[in-house]
């Protein structure tokens, strides 16, 4: 079961804010004539056949709603066009990102879109080569996959014997010698590290010599992207299932704000502020 907090915010910032709307409009008014209603009975000494109101009181719900509604539409605000948090759950993009990794992602990059419906309503920015990249994964969107760019639209990409080609050109590695994990991380401890220099963004990644390379061939449509995760021999992406659509951006990731191995039980206060490139 997927835990929808974008949602479950956007339902509750509009029913808060609907509430304290309503009891500007309507509600409070209706309380400030029954406080002035009974302070002219008990004045005048008029007979009442019933207790005295407390409806003038400031009912909970509108009492909760004004305290919760602008910490809601600030988060919201927050979360939907600026920035959001993510958890690295798997190590599809070690050594770059590792198990536990806690990351921010920049919402503002390619565009803001509209939480929930995420239709597109501002244009800013388009992922480039190198970009580490948040999206929801085509065959599931309900589920967020992050990647680096490869390929954009247009693009010829070929992965050959481990090695990457845009539009034919060989894209560098350098070997940076033998990967070495902790926790969960320990698994890929072996694997050679390289330094890969895909056009203007150098980086590292992951090359398990024991594992069948993948050869294969592809053209990136228009408005779609093709994504490889660091961990070259154990990512899914899109060497398997084909391109990221455009409208599937979700944002740009571009640092760690904490590090903490769930099941190792570890914390690596060393990568906490470490960007992401």
């Amino acid at each position: 079961m997927n835990f929808n907090l974008e949602l479950i915010l956007v339902v509750g910032t509009a029913l808060t804010g609907i509430i304290v709307l309503l009891d500007k409009l309507v509600l409070a008014d209706n309380r400030r004539k029954r406080v002035l209603e009974e302070s002219y009975e008990a004045k005048f000494g008029e007979v009442r056949n019933s207790a005295p109101s407390k409806e003038y009181k400031e009912p909970w719900y509108v009492d909760y709603s004004r305290s919760f509604f602008p910490v809601l539409l600030i988060v919201l605000i927050l979360r939907s066009f600026i920035a959001e948090p993510f958890r690295i759950p798997s190590g599809s993009m070690m050594p770059t990102l590792l198990h536990g990794d806690f990351i921010l992602v920049n919402k503002f990059s390619y565009g803001l879109r509209l939480p929930v419906l995420h239709n597109k309503v501002w244009t800013n920015g388009r992922p480039e080569r190198g970009d580490v990249i948040v999206f929801r994964y085509p065959k599931n969107p309900a589920q967020d996959y992050i990647k680096r760019v490869i390929g954009v639209p247009g693009d010829t990409i070929e992965y050959r014997n481990k090695n990457v080609y845009v539009n034919g050109e060989l894209i560098k590695q350098e070997d940076q010698g033998i990967f070495v994990g902790q926790g969960r991380d320990a698994s890929m401890s072996g694997a050679r590290v390289k330094q890969e220099q895909l056009f203007s963004v150098d980086h590292q990644l992951l090359i398990d010599n024991n594992r069948y390379s993948q050869n294969n061939m592809w053209v990136v449509p228009d408005a779609s992207y093709f994504v490889m995760g660091d961990n070259r021999d154990n990512s899914n992406d899109s060497r398997r299932w084909g391109t990221v659509p455009e409208e599937n951006l979700v944002g740009r990731a571009f640092m760690v704000w904490m590090n903490w191995d769930l099941s190792a039980g570890q914390f690596d206060l060393s990568r906490i502020g470490m960007q992401i490139k």
